[in-house]
């Protein structure tokens, strides 16, 4: 491809030759003939590509926003002619990283590694690797693709909390319901025996300490449920940092609850984003949504979200705005618990008070795990 120079030097060959030739002027005519060879000389000059065969490794191919990440580009020569080092660009998102290439012998290969930017969160394109070959005098450039593009998924970063209770008796796999039916399996202690309850769970060992007739009781547990709403709306942070942190804070609070396998459903602006039983499995899958979360003009209030989730179980609202938090108060009555994450300006220094819920207060991700609700 003629570069910017390249035309500047045919539009003045042409200029020259137009501007001498009818005054008979040779000088002219030999100077724009020197001019278009040395164009077309710097094409053949690239016309020549290296041939070269790249492969391309991400270690890890997800990893938490900040956290490093390598790219490995595995490179051969499968031309007939030793290479010098070469200078090449791999592409990362926005961006172009400049690679260093060793000299390559006829057939050998060799691994160049570089870090990969992780300060931004989503998915990050990286490659195709890009060699730009151009003359001495820069009249013309051609742009070589190796390889194929990989994707790095910048996931959210995470600090591990604490189940939120639900406002009923505990137990030890979980929250016991006295008005589950009788008959299940999971053993919440011995009472006193009454007529009509089943002879198979008479707990003998109980009977001979005490004397009388003692049953287990058995009853169903109910894991605790959490909803997680994120606040998507653009006007609810002042800038990016603030928002990033609000999707780390949620991205904690889900995470830690799938993780302990109890139910989560997470919840933005836009609509549902996760409803899942809990598990390491699904965990990761939190991850991986919250890691393609953008904000949005159109997205709803957090309380109209946490409308929509139902009434039940442990309620987390994470947004920005303190107005947004403060509406938390008109679903208070549909949870056993509710707790306002308020990812907090730093020059902000009013506290914030919702009636019935827990106020955290934010400036960054160590905040939330020190004043999180055992």
């Amino acid at each position: 491809m003629i570069t910017k120079a390249g035309w500047g030097t045919l539009a003045a060959s042409a200029l020259l030759y137009a501007a001498g030739a009818p005054l008979g002027y040779q000088q002219a005519a030999t100077l724009s003939a020197a001019g278009v060879a040395a164009v077309g000389a710097s094409l053949l000059w690239t016309l020549r590509r290296p041939r070269l065969r790249v492969r391309r490794d991400l270690a890890p191919a997800k990893v938490a926003r900040g956290e490093p990440a390598i790219a490995m580009l595995h490179v051969t020569n499968t031309g007939r002619r030793r290479r010098d080092g070469l200078r090449a660009l791999d592409a990362c998102r926005d961006t172009a990283i400049a690679v260093d290439l060793p000299s390559l012998a006829t057939g050998a290969s060799k691994t160049v590694s570089y870090r990969l930017p992780t300060r931004r969160r989503g998915e990050t394109p990286v490659g195709p690797l890009r060699l730009d070959r151009a003359d001495p005098f820069g009249l013309a450039r051609r742009t070589t693709s190796y390889g194929q593009p990989d994707t790095l998924l910048v996931r959210p970063r995470t600090v591990a909390l604490g189940p939120l209770n639900s406002g009923r008796q505990r137990h030890l796999d979980g929250l016991a319901s006295r008005s589950a039916p009788s008959g299940t399996i999971t053993f919440n202690g011995v009472r006193d025996y009454v007529i009509g309850d089943d002879l198979r769970h008479i707990h003998w060992r109980s009977t001979a300490r005490t004397g009388v007739l003692m049953v287990k009781e058995l009853v169903d547990v109910n894991l605790p449920h959490t909803t997680a709403v994120l606040d998507t709306r653009d006007a609810s942070y002042s800038g990016d940092d603030e928002f990033e942190l609000a999707v780390d804070a949620v991205a904690s609070v889900a995470w830690s609850v799938a993780r302990n396998r109890f139910p989560l459903r997470l919840l933005t602006g836009d609509g549902e984003l996760l409803n899942v039983r809990g598990g390491p499995e699904e965990a990761e899958e939190v991850l991986d949504r919250l890691a393609l979360v953008e904000r949005s003009a159109a997205a709803q209030a957090p309380s109209d979200a946490a409308r929509r989730a139902g009434s039940c179980g442990s309620l987390v609202l994470v947004s920005g705005s303190r107005a947004a938090l403060a509406g938390a108060a008109s679903v208070r009555r549909r949870f056993d618990q509710v707790v306002c994450v308020w990812v907090r300006d730093p020059e902000d220094d009013d506290p914030l008070a919702v009636a019935g819920a827990t106020v955290i207060e934010v400036t960054d991700l160590e905040d939330l795990a020190a004043a999180w609700p055992l």
